[in-house]
């Protein structure tokens, strides 16, 4: 499936042209993480459909979503803008970042410096970077622009095999663990386990997909997660507010009277 999305995305990047330059402030998704509001940061994901799960929600009101995370207390957004496979837009983010106060990641497969500027014109905060779509020199080469555009990036790995051809080349900041297996699509929360020895001091770790409980929390933060990258679990409750308050095992009563 990644092969399929990436032969895909080099043709739509062949096409792609610039939008004008929304000029939004720039926050920074690796201070939102270190100073987390809860002691695992949160980044809970706007996502209305995926290749293994087809459509997620239905009733997809981009902005509406990230509000109500905003209000549960998640410390960053990240927003799907690829359209092919995951029903997602550009214009959502944009959407987003102009109507909440905490910063906001493009998830998308970024393989070119167009992608990146064009993330930047969009309002993006950070960007997804995929271990496995690129060699580590070229994804250096990437994360070096969205630094010099004043982004930051979240450098995903699903295997501790692709993690140490990474940090052979450098040691990213914010540093994704995605508990899905690129073959079968299933997930396993001790992906993480696998790598733990391998990851570097000062690195932000988070572990991402298939975190749908209190419990699964506890099982990544034990393996050595800082923060959880959280969307289709949040994404099918009606209450994204809700929902993180019960990820997270609080009362909803309680948590408003704080």
């Amino acid at each position: 499936m990644l092969d399929k999305i990436l032969d895909y995305k080099k043709e739509e990047v062949a096409k792609l042209v610039l939008p004008e330059d929304a000029d939004l402030p720039v926050l920074s998704f690796e201070n939102a993480l270190k100073r987390p509001n809860r002691r695992l940061g949160l980044i809970a994901e706007v996502k209305k459909a995926s290749p293994s799960k087809g459509l997620i929600k239905e009733d997809f009101h981009p902005v509406s979503i990230a509000s109500q995370y905003e209000a549960g207390g998640a410390d960053c957004i990240s927003v799907l803008t690829d359209e092919r496979f995951f029903q997602g837009k550009r214009d959502f983010l944009s959407e987003v970042k102009r109507n909440t106060r905490i910063p906001v990641m493009r998830k998308d497969f970024i393989i070119s410096s167009i992608q990146v500027r064009e993330s930047k014109r969009i309002g993006a905060d950070a960007i997804l970077l995929i271990g496995e779509a690129l060699e580590a020199k070229r994804l250096h080469e990437l994360y070096l622009e969205a630094k010099e555009e004043g982004m930051e990036a979240l450098v995903e790995v699903h295997s501790a095999n692709v993690l140490e051809k990474i940090l052979n080349v450098f040691t990213p900041a914010v540093i994704g663990v995605n508990n899905r297996n690129l073959a079968t699509f299933k997930t396993d929360l001790s992906q993480l386990s696998y790598s733990a020895d391998l990851m570097p001091e000062g690195s932000i770790i988070v572990s991402e997909s298939g975190i749908h409980t209190n419990e699964d929390l506890l099982q990544v933060e034990k393996y050595g997660a800082k923060a959880v990258l959280v969307g289709e679990s949040l994404m099918r409750q009606s209450d994204q507010r809700e929902a993180i308050l019960n990820l997270f095992g609080e009362n909803a009563n309680e948590q408003a009277s704080h």
